[in-house]
């Protein structure tokens, strides 16, 4: 395996689980141990990855850019988006958070009078001229390749928002809570939870288990999960004894 493609599949693995161990990487990767700590010194160096003891974190942009995501729409997303946009009224005031799955609730409420707030701008370019929907939109810095505004002026925007629903996305959920990939971010969802009497997590079952870079919130801190049906009997008990709602959807279902 070439130096690059190794280096790459390295950063992709560590974006995808947050966090790594050396032992991991040389199970994934199948290169030695002498040959992984030189390459995480490579990306340690350019800013993909920070090296810590015994691994690495993920700390660079991501490697898979909104637009090449979003049409990687699998079956799962397409059920959980069907689901999580008829949970919501009309006449009701609603926060969209960035992400691909979010982008598909939107796609969906065509037709519904609603006050929607987001912090994306391809969700904002979807629904600013849909009829019926009074868009606002919360800016801020915004993140390469998301789309999504962060940090502290979009955090002091959300502090005048008073929602019905807030649904939102994540990076992945452990038994510590929920994760996302990046703490600008975190820090602007966090505040869109104080902002929403409820809040619905769009999630697909592969993220359950795998944790991101920065810790959002604990378990109880959502309301309801929409997930599709490959969650596990044990995740089930695990989140309703937290006091999370399940909709649990059957991806074979999606249109």
């Amino acid at each position: 395996m070439l130096p690059d493609e190794r280096r790459r599949k390295i950063a992709a693995f560590a974006e995808e689980r947050g966090f790594v161990s050396l032992q991991e990487l040389v199970l994934h990767i199948e290169s030695s141990e002498s040959t992984i700590r030189r390459d995480l010194e490579y990306l340690d160096g350019i800013g993909q990855v920070r090296r810590t003891r015994g691994g690495c974190a993920f700390v660079g942009e991501s490697l898979t850019g909104f637009e090449e995501r979003q049409y990687k729409s699998s079956a799962e997303k397409m059920a959980i988006a069907d689901a999580a946009a008829g949970l919501i009224g009309s006449d009701e005031t609603v926060i969209l958070d960035g992400g691909t799955t979010t982008l598909e609730v939107a796609r969906r409420l065509s037709g519904k009078s609603l006050q929607v707030v987001t912090n994306s701008l391809p969700i904002a370019s979807l629904l600013m001229n849909q009829r019926g929907i009074e868009l606002i939109f919360v800016g801020g810095y915004m993140y390469p390749k998301t789309g999504v505004a962060l940090g502290s002026f979009a955090v002091e925007t959300l502090k005048g928002v008073h929602a019905r629903r807030l649904i939102m996305s994540v990076g992945g959920i452990t038994e510590r809570g929920l994760f996302n990939s990046n703490a600008l971010l975190v820090e602007t969802e966090v505040q869109m939870i104080e902002a929403a009497e409820e809040t619905i997590v769009v999630c697909a079952s592969q993220k359950l288990g795998h944790a991101s870079l920065a810790k959002l919130c604990p378990l109880d801190r959502i309301d309801r999960m929409v997930v599709d049906s490959g969650i596990s009997e044990e995740w089930q008990d695990r989140l309703q004894s937290r006091g999370v709602e399940l909709t649990i959807v059957d991806p074979r279902r999606a249109v």
